[in-house]
């Protein structure tokens, strides 16, 4: 009894540190739009919001799901590329992912009024599911940094906490930077700068001098998911109006390993570490919920205009991590290795909140041969926000601070000729940042056919993505991060049939 009481007034000694790290890549993954959903959506670049018709249109603007003349299903299969190109300190490196998924399946039920005795000519009622990310990615950093060592995390992180903290706890018993400095101290990669169980300053064991050469081999995978349930009801064949309730579902697994060696002076009056990994398994488990509202207006039979609105997602997500660092370490000329490999961690959950987003549209028709669609959309991401907001005032300010407004451009068009339809599409999203640098502007293209025989039809579309961004080999303690220029290119097959 008196060891327990011992630990839990030894907890309550502990300063209020953050209970896990989160930084801004985090809210950013679920806040940037990507075009996922069927071929026809993708191979027109996403440019639905006055077209309808289509079940990923209705992500874009609700009222799209009533212009189905009858009931309608779709199912789409994708195959992710994705191409990391990583340029670190004068080295290039490459890295390629490839995946195959069932990424959408939704029906549309119309319900037309024959009797005459209303203005209010259709109702729609629709139900899609469609992965609004698919995270598989995976990139490969390497060079030699001639400035700055990984175990700068470790030490900086170490400043300013009690020596007994690292001496007398269980790293599952500590918050999140004291667990770094742990894992630190536990391998040796810094010491105390005086025998003082009070001391709370520390020193490294990596040679100074430069010349680290460093490794970074990450890989994520795992989807972000819509479930969204649709109304939509048409006045006049004029005005139509929809409104859609969304059910977000996350599952994101990432793993990351550094690694670093150098061969500079070893040290005469203690240990010298000549190099080190560090590992992490980071999963991410979570729900959300948003809505959407839209209308579109006919006013003449070649042309349509559109509005929507995207609420903010209010997303509940729980982190739980596995780390492990390990050195090899020369002292009196005896090379040893140690290694401190912790048991995983569940963090308490926390919510992110992401921006909301309008989008205007405008679409020409042209006899039923041919269309061009245009849609505008702008996101504000300084108003991204993570709580409890008490324990993230300092990354909630500094997304208000760098982060800005986004303008994102879709454009679209169709040919038919007969039976076939030909399509092509453009998009620009631009940064979420002020300094588009960190992570950079988004262009893509998109083109693909379709084929209607019977009741049925199946579509083909190919898209291309092009984004540049930096990436740091860790979160802090560093400031050398690696310029990834990555591109995407996903095939997507979708069948759909009237019923």
């Amino acid at each position: 009894m008196k060891k327990y009481i011992s630990i839990i007034l030894l907890g309550l000694s502990i300063p209020n540190f953050y209970a896990q790290q989160i930084t801004i890549d985090e809210p950013l993954r679920l806040s940037v739009d990507n075009i996922t959903g069927t071929a026809r959506f993708r191979a027109m670049s996403g440019a639905f919001g006055a077209l309808g018709g289509d079940l990923s249109a209705i992500t874009q603007n609700p009222a799209g799901s009533v212009f189905f003349n009858n009931n309608f299903g779709t199912i789409t299969a994708s195959n992710y590329n994705s191409k990391n190109i990583a340029r670190y300190f004068g080295t290039t490196t490459r890295d390629n992912d490839s995946s195959l998924d069932l990424n959408q399946i939704g029906a549309v039920f119309i319900f037309k009024d024959a009797s005459g005795a209303s203005d209010w000519k259709k109702i729609s009622l629709a139900i899609n599911y469609e992965n609004t990310s698919n995270f598989d990615n995976s990139t490969f950093i390497a060079g030699t940094n001639p400035y700055n060592s990984i175990g700068n995390y470790f030490v900086d992180i170490a400043q300013g906490i009690e020596l007994d903290y690292l001496t007398n706890y269980y790293y599952e018993q500590l918050p999140f930077d004291m667990q770094q400095a742990y894992l630190g101290y536990d391998t040796y990669i810094f010491e105390a700068d005086s025998d003082s169980p009070t001391n709370t300053s520390y020193s490294t064991n990596i040679p100074i001098g430069g010349n680290y050469y460093q490794e970074n081999s990450s890989v994520t995978s795992g989807y972000s998911g819509k479930l969204t349930t649709n109304f939509a009801t048409a006045y006049k064949d004029i005005l139509m109006l929809g409104v859609n309730l969304n059910f977000h579902f996350v599952d994101i697994r990432r793993s990351f390993s550094i690694y670093e060696s150098n061969n500079n002076p070893l040290y005469d009056d203690r240990p010298t570490i000549s190099s080190l990994r560090f590992d992490n398994n980071i999963n991410t488990l979570g729900n959300g919920f948003s809505f959407n509202i839209g209308a579109i207006v006919k006013p003449t039979d070649y042309l349509r205009v559109g509005l929507s609105y995207e609420s903010p997602t209010w997303y509940r997500l729980t982190d739980d991590a596995t780390q492990g660092v390990s050195t090899r370490v020369v002292n009196n000329n005896v090379e040893s290795t140690f290694a401190s490999y912790q048991p995983t961690i569940v963090y308490e959950p926390y919510k992110i909140q992401t921006p909301d987003r309008w989008t205007g549209s405008l679409a020409f028709i042209y006899q039923k041969k041919g269309l061009i669609s245009l849609d505008v959309s702008r996101k504000d991401y300084s108003t991204t926000r993570i709580k409890p907001k008490n324990e993230y005032i300092g990354l909630n300010s500094y997304m208000s601070n760098v982060l800005n407004d986004a303008i994102e451009v879709r454009l679209g068009g169709e040919y038919k000729i007969k039976q076939v339809s030909l399509r092509a599409g453009y998009r620009f999203d631009q940064s979420p940042y002020k300094v588009d640098r960190a992570f950079g502007d988004l262009t893509g293209y998109s083109g693909g056919l379709g084929y209607t025989f019977g009741e049925n039809r199946i579509d083909l579309a190919y898209t291309y993505e092009h984004r540049n961004m930096n990436q740091a080999l860790i979160s802090s303690g560093m400031n050398d991060p690696a310029r990834i220029s990555r591109y995407n290119n996903n095939v997507t097959l979708s069948y759909s049939v009237n019923f």
